[in-house]
């Protein structure tokens, strides 16, 4: 068990004090302590509710090997270091004799990495120690001011709420169950179902009940997904057909550069009359814990669908113009620069006059994807994102390299499937009908927009390509990806990280060994307590040092559990690159002896296999991978390394060259990039702890404690990496060159970036193949690839990890 806290700041002594007192914690003139202790004792456990049953729950813990805690104080002893930190890990939910010795606290925390004060011998000591464990995290993933929290601590706050810090932070002062709940129809600028009037939003607004006349920050999340999804509508594409061969094409740039022109548009409503209260309310929304666990602390929280949703006005275009523009129109009518109103029938118009104007958007994946697009705006009043698992390119959701490309276990959407499953204007039958006829005009032109013939990047992709506009953004950014997401690739992050370098927003970066998930909820990373800091400090003014205290970029160990590193970078340029020459069934840093020497491999597979791998993409990415002899040994080049004498940190894209020839007029190329090695290696998928054992506060929410745990049975191998390219997309993604029958071309191309450490003793592998079952089209026609081995090259941008760690 390893504790990873990066959100604790030391403020001056005399800032604890008033801290301490703003808690109400501290007892003035007072020089005992062992009674600072039991008085402070007395307001943590808050369960008990008399002095009688207090003295039972300080019977049951140990002050040392002998004594009770409750026999301590009637003794009155003097306080030790030893003695506070006994009390102060049972306080933390540790356990005497499992998780530390009693006589020894200090050998367990050490390697915990809890924080500790080593000498308590006055006042001053003491009430530096207190604070302190109050900012410590417990065993069970919160810090200990939250654990109080839940308990009811902040209760007596209540009645006259007002935003409280303590070490940097909000704290839980808001009743929960006095949250108002109201909608709004925020009136966006556009008319995208072409009604003559001017898009309505349907907005969703959480807040907390405050009584001193502040106004409150907000936390926006955007999501397509918040009033529900056509599941039982959603067709996916064919993708078992042929690979298409594409006319040769010499274009330009400016020839696949967006020309989206801004449409007229109707005049906004006329404003009727004004009003402060709303006419609409919800009962639950769909909710994203980090945003519950702001609004018990002063934070207002917002949902919104935006166009083509339920109760909204307008048609979904998945990542057009458009869908960013409904995004920013809720962000202008928080902070005052645009009108909504009560309903969508009596132009009864209302402010957000409790939102003190500064915003940050939240969410995963579409709702990251949104809040990128909403920041590339440059839009006022959006002070930070919290982007997690997000796409700053849609080209790259669905294609890679002049191919279509799924996202992990979604094969055969596309933009189009996407836009259909998020139009819930469908659920309202009555108001579906208004839109329909216009509606299938519009996937109509999704579908030639997106190309799935040729799988080229163009003016419809171009236009979805937030890295045009990185240079508009003004707010800080926190991006959030797993190493492990095939959904929505790590290119996608590093890319975005990339293009953010000559920027001076402030950036912060975490890459995790998971899958595509949110993390604010792992036991060995305050990531919360993390974006209270940061969001204390961006919405609320508060002088914390957020923006230097938390690390520019944290990455997970993908050897040892429970294990983060932090570094000032990722994935720079000028990190150290390996060359690997190709040998038979080797990378070598040595050359090719043999100009000639060459390896073949063919795509199509016998109509049993092939059903069976389409079927079960587990079953052919073992076979593919597998040292062994498989269904695949046919369809594959397997070169791997010696094994390493040193463990390796890889960070970065692995780049591949290849000299390659194809037996027909068309063709594609996929690596894989392996960690061959028997090793217990860490899940991508975390672990349950706790199931709903993490409050967001008092009587409210709750979220499972998870963390990423080793398998108990050892694997052979691990994908690190993966890539594709279209052959006819050598020069770029846009242009289609010509294949000759038998004739040698140079590829190159990146795989999804990562960083991973190659244990000693490990082989790094590179498989070469064509169809990726999971991904690309699945063609099983016949064919055959030959690599020339002498002209191909592996560059690995890796160094050993002696100079890292």
């Amino acid at each position: 068990m390893k504790n990873n806290q990066f959100a604790n700041y030391t403020p001056t002594f005399e800032t604890q004090i008033k801290e301490l007192k703003a808690m109400k914690f501290y007892i003035d003139a007072e020089t005992n302590l062992t009674f600072l202790l039991e008085q402070s004792l007395d307001k943590v456990f808050l369960d008990y509710q008399t002095a009688g049953s207090k003295h039972q729950k300080y019977h049951s813990l140990l002050a040392t090997d002998s004594t009770s805690v409750d026999d301590f104080f009637t003794m009155k002893n003097e306080l030790t270091p030893t003695i506070f930190y006994n009390i102060a890990l049972q306080l933390l939910e540790f356990e005497v004799g499992i998780d530390f010795k009693i006589d020894d606290p200090f050998t367990a925390m050490t390697k915990i990495q809890l924080p500790s004060i080593e000498i308590i011998n006055s006042v001053d000591d003491f009430w530096s120690a207190w604070y302190l464990l109050l900012t410590t995290h417990t065993k069970n993933g919160q810090v200990f001011t939250d654990l109080l929290a839940n308990k009811g601590y902040f209760v007596s706050f209540y009645e006259d709420a007002k935003p409280l810090f303590f070490n940097g932070k909000a704290q839980p002062v808001f009743d929960t169950t006095k949250l108002i709940r109201e909608v709004v129809y925020v009136e966006a600028p556009l008319d995208t179902d072409h009604d003559g009037q001017r898009d309505l939003l349907k907005t969703e607004i959480l807040r907390p009940t405050v009584t001193s006349g502040f106004k409150v920050p907000v936390l926006y999340t955007a999501s397509p997904y918040n009033q529900g999804t056509n599941d039982e509508a959603e067709v996916m594409h064919n993708v078992d057909i042929p690979l298409a061969e594409k006319p040769v094409t010499d274009l330009s740039e400016a020839d696949i550069t967006s020309t989206y022109q801004e449409p007229e548009l109707p005049n906004p409503r006329p404003v009727l009359s004004e009003t402060t209260e709303t006419e609409q309310t919800f009962s639950r929304e769909f909710s994203y814990t980090l945003n519950d666990y702001m609004l018990a602390r002063g934070f207002a929280v917002v949902y919104a669908a935006g166009i083509g949703t339920r109760e909204s006005d307008g048609v979904r275009t998945c990542g057009s113009v458009e869908e960013t523009v409904s995004t920013v129109a809720i962000i202008e009518w928080l902070t005052g620069q645009r009108q909504a109103f009560t309903s969508k029938l009596d132009n009864r118009a209302i402010k957000a006059t409790w939102s003190n104007g500064n915003v940050a958007m939240t969410g995963k994946s579409y709702l990251g994807t949104l809040a990128t697009a909403a920041a590339t705006t440059g839009v006022s009043g959006l002070k930070t994102i919290i982007s997690e698992a997000a796409i700053s390119s849609w080209y790259d959701y669905y294609r890679e390299n002049g191919l279509v490309v799924a996202p992990a276990a979604c094969q055969g959407e596309d933009a189009d499937v996407l836009a259909e499953l998020c139009l819930s204007r469908k659920k309202d039958a009555a108001d579906y009908t208004t839109i329909q006829n216009y509606f299938s005009e519009v996937m109509d032109k999704l579908a030639i927009g997106q190309d799935r013939e040729s799988g080229n990047y163009n003016q419809f992709w171009d236009e979805r390509n937030y890295l045009n506009q990185v240079q508009n953004i003004k707010a800080n950014i926190i991006m959030v990806h797993g190493l492990n997401d095939w959904n929505v690739k790590p290119r996608q992050v590093e890319q975005l990280w990339q293009a953010l370098r000559p920027s001076p927003v402030v950036k912060k970066l975490f890459l995790h060994q998971g899958k595509h998930i949110y993390i604010n909820n792992f036991r060995s990373l305050d990531f919360t307590d993390m974006m209270n800091l940061w969001l204390s400090n961006q919405l609320y003014d508060v002088e914390n040092g957020a923006e230097t205290l938390i690390p520019n970029v944290t990455i997970q160990d993908n050897l040892y559990a429970e294990t983060w590193h932090t570094f000032d970078d990722w994935a720079d340029s000028d990190s150290p690159v390996q060359s690997y020459h190709f040998q038979q069934d080797k990378l070598t840093q040595s050359v090719t002896s043999d100009e000639h020497q060459s390896v073949t491999f063919k795509d199509d597979l016998p109509d049993d296999i092939f059903n069976a791998y389409v079927t079960n993409n587990n079953l052919w990415e073992r076979d593919l991978i597998s040292t062994k002899e498989t269904n695949m040994a046919e369809n594959r080049v397997q070169l791997v390394t010696d094994s390493f004498t040193e463990r390796l940190f890889l960070s970065g894209s692995a780049h591949v060259k290849l000299s390659v020839s194809a037996g027909q007029t068309k063709g594609l190329i996929s690596c894989m990039l392996i960690d061959y090695g028997e090793a217990n290696r860490l899940n991508e998928v975390p672990t349950v702890l706790g199931r709903k054992s993490l409050d967001t506060g008092f009587h409210w929410r709750e979220d499972d404690l998870v963390e990423f745990t080793k398998s108990a049975t050892s694997t052979p191998w691990k994908m690190i990496s993966k890539g594709h390219i279209n052959l006819q997309n050598r020069t770029n993604r846009y242009q289609n060159d010509s294949v000759l029958p038998g004739t040698f071309n140079t590829v190159e191309f990146d795989l999804q970036p990562t960083a991973y450490q190659v244990e000693k003793g490990h082989q790094l592998g590179l498989v070469i193949y064509a169809t990726d079952f999971g991904m690309t089209l699945r063609n099983n026609d016949s064919d055959i690839y030959t690599i020339n081995l002498a002209n191909s090259r592996l560059k690995v941008p890796y160094q050993p990890v002696t100079t890292l760690f």
